[in-house]
């Protein structure tokens, strides 16, 4: 596939220009051949996925957490090393962050809910103008118990569990990544349980005080699924061979 033309569709897909991030996103290094048949997958864009997507064939490497953050990064170092990777393994580089926390199907956090069979009502949790969470009712039936085994088995973790709400899960807030500072909103809006990434010391003691059961599932973990569903949409659309790189980093 010609590789201007997959870049044109993933950022009208993905609503690259319309959702704003504190960096840009899209294609952040345009680098080797004008065709593409393999793209890569990873959460990050480290060296190690970078060489990961090399050994795979990969002419394209789509990442949620790209290389550019709203700051200038000079090339040297490690950041320098990714750059001269890219370009002496002609791998191009695609980056799609708050994009993808908040496309409506692909989506880390419509994925997720679809994850965990919660139907969504609602988008919340603004991040530079663009809701990313969403919320949504739990499966009839559906305890905090379950819910958590289902996060062990589906995403393959052992999630840390501040269980100061009800047994019985009525309505699930998620927001992938790092969402603690948001579990006051989620509560607000009548979440009795809060799935998101990590948290900090700084929010110890917020699900006590709050009366809500808050699921930390890891930011790499909640941050996997989006990117998954990507890639099936694009095997399913385009003529392209997809793979997933995997590089948990237990956080």
């Amino acid at each position: 596939m010609v590789k201007r033309e997959l870049i044109a569709y993933l950022d009208a897909f993905l609503r690259i220009e319309q959702v704003k991030d504190s960096g840009p996103q899209g294609l952040q290094v345009d680098a080797g051949a004008d065709e593409v048949t393999t793209v890569a997958f990873s959460t990050d864009s480290a060296l190690p996925c970078i060489e990961s997507a090399v050994q795979a064939g990969a002419q394209l490497l789509i990442v949620h957490h790209g290389l550019f953050w709203g700051h200038e990064q000079l090339l040297r170092g490690p950041f320098g090393a990714q750059v001269r990777r890219l370009f002496e393994a002609g791998l191009s580089l695609y980056g799609a962050h708050l994009a993808l926390d908040a496309h409506p199907e692909v989506g880390n956090n419509a994925e997720l809910a679809r994850l965990f069979a919660v139907t969504v009502t609602r988008w919340w949790g603004d991040a530079n103008g663009t809701p990313i969470g969403v919320l949504g009712d739990a499966p009839a039936g559906l305890t905090l118990a379950d819910l958590v085994a289902q996060v062990r088995a589906l995403l393959g973790v052992a999630p840390l569990v501040h269980a100061y709400g009800p047994a019985q899960v009525r309505r699930v807030a998620i927001v992938s990544g790092f969402g603690a500072p948001m579990a006051a909103e989620a509560q607000a809006l009548g979440a009795d349980t809060f799935l998101t990434g990590e948290t900090s010391h700084a929010s110890f003691y917020t699900a006590q005080a709050l009366g809500i059961n808050l699921i930390y599932a890891g930011h790499y973990a909640t941050e996997t699924v989006g990117l998954q569903a990507l890639a099936r949409h694009l095997a399913a659309r385009f003529p392209l061979q997809t793979v997933w790189l995997d590089h948990p980093t237990g956080l």
